[in-house]
């Protein structure tokens, strides 16, 4: 699908932010193993959601979708996991695989996985050389992933440079083997917030894992996840592209924010306001003023999904931003450091990029009548999109269905701020 923006101010000045993708896999597989009904509330069924959900069906979990809410009859721990007749496909999302491959391998036996496009091709490294240690099967190439046996409960040394899914992945499944289990975590400690989230959702079903101190994490075993009722809260990494639309564009409000949120792109607010922007937050809504941006220097060790929206804002902001600790863009759904050098320029922007680095150049008046890949890749196109409002003339950007991934809904709220968006159905 290609999708055509048409630069003009907003219409309207706030928007109602969707759900957490990040809380609604963590909700799901929760209430998938617990004891007795589970009822969770506003949920966005994006495609990496939908596929979290016909995973832990195919583990045993009963889920039943009825609009934005979900009713799960969970499997009481593993004494109600069903053996995956089929191969788990996990579609592109990377939290699926890394969650599920420890989860799955209770079940004893042997387990496929399978994805698409750039999936297979994102480390693994963590999960390989843990099941190679505990002399569990573990196969992986650029088709499928196949283990086989239960990873056992211990002490356990992670890596804490590639992701945080890997110790959330541990945590959940670990935490239904019979003794207790220390995650011992090697610095650097990337995207902790993350980990932070998965302890929080695991206590809302009465399972504990703990902090003892920076670098450890002791995950008690011997646990059953309890039924509750959640709602989901709403989602920092998809209001950091209404954040820059406020900023470049017209004055905008985001609703449904937690202000007390654990999520690593909370940081979003706080950049913002070093770049020189106005921000101003209440219970209701965190509102976005134009200003006159200043280039900074931006750390994504916290929050690497915000990495594409930032160049977009960093385009528009007088001087130099440097952005730092941006290696893992490169293991996305795209090399998102490249996909963005390569979009940007062909808009007339300044940037440039090393392996940990990037620099952008501004401010600039991005280019009209051009047309952009959006690489296959949800936030990418996101991102070019935010930016288009502003440019000197319409934008066309191809690939635009996969904002289908995270955001289904996200031109058709574009739509609703006023913004001129029309999209073309690829043919055949």
């Amino acid at each position: 699908m290609k999708a055509i923006v048409f630069p003009g101010p907003l219409k309207a000045d706030q928007l109602t932010v969707p759900p957490s993708k990040s809380m609604a896999h963590r909700a799901v597989i929760c209430a998938s193993l617990a004891r007795g009904v589970s009822h969770i509330h506003h949920v966005d069924l994006s495609q990496d959601v939908l596929t979290t959900i016909e995973g832990m069906r195919q583990l045993g979990a009963q889920i039943t979708i009825r609009g934005t809410d979900l009713e799960v009859i969970g499997t009481a721990g593993r004494a109600g996991f069903q053996i995956p007749e089929q191969p788990v496909f996990c579609n592109e999302s990377g939290s699926t695989l890394r969650f599920f491959i420890p989860l799955f391998s209770l079940t004893g036996a042997p387990v496929r996985f399978t994805g698409k496009n750039r999936l297979l091709q994102r480390p693994q490294t963590v999960y390989e050389q843990l099941f190679h240690n505990q002399g569990l099967r573990y196969r992986h190439d650029e088709d499928e992933l196949e283990i086989e046996g239960a990873l056992r409960p211990g002490e356990i040394t992670l890596r804490g440079d590639v992701s945080s899914q890997f110790v959330s992945g541990l945590m959940m499944a670990l935490a239904l083997t019979e003794q207790d289990s220390v995650l011992r975590i090697q610095p650097p400690f990337e995207s902790r917030s993350y980990v932070e989230l998965t302890m929080q959702m695991m206590a809302q079903f009465q399972v504990r894992a703990v902090f003892e101190d920076e670098l450890t994490i002791r995950v008690f075993g011997n646990q059953c996840y309890q039924a509750c009722e959640t709602t989901v809260e709403s989602d920092y990494s998809q209001m950091a592209f209404f954040a820059a639309l406020g900023s470049i564009n017209s004055e905008l409000g985001c609703r449904g924010l937690r202000l007390d949120s654990l999520q690593g792109d909370r940081q979003m607010v706080q950049i913002v306001q070093a770049m020189g922007g106005q921000v101003h937050q209440s219970e209701q809504q965190i509102r976005f003023v134009p200003a006159r941006l200043q280039g900074c220097e931006v750390d994504l060790n916290n929050c690497p999904d915000l990495g594409p929206i930032l160049m977009v804002l960093a385009s528009f902001a007088r001087g130099q931003t440097h952005i730092t600790h941006a290696g893992r863009l490169r293991y996305k759904e795209s090399d998102r450091i490249e996909a963005m050098e390569t979009e940007l320029r062909k808009l007339g922007v300044s940037i440039r990029s090393e392996q940990d680095d990037i620099l952008i150049e501004g401010p600039t008046r991005w280019k009209g009548g051009v047309e952009l890949d959006g690489h296959r890749d949800h936030r990418i196109v996101m991102a070019l999109a935010v930016g288009a409002t502003m440019a000197q003339g319409p934008v066309t950007i191809n690939g635009a269905q996969a904002v289908a991934k995270s955001y289904p809904g996200f031109f058709d709220d574009l739509r609703g701020l006023g913004i001129g968006v029309k999209e073309i159905q690829d043919e055949g």
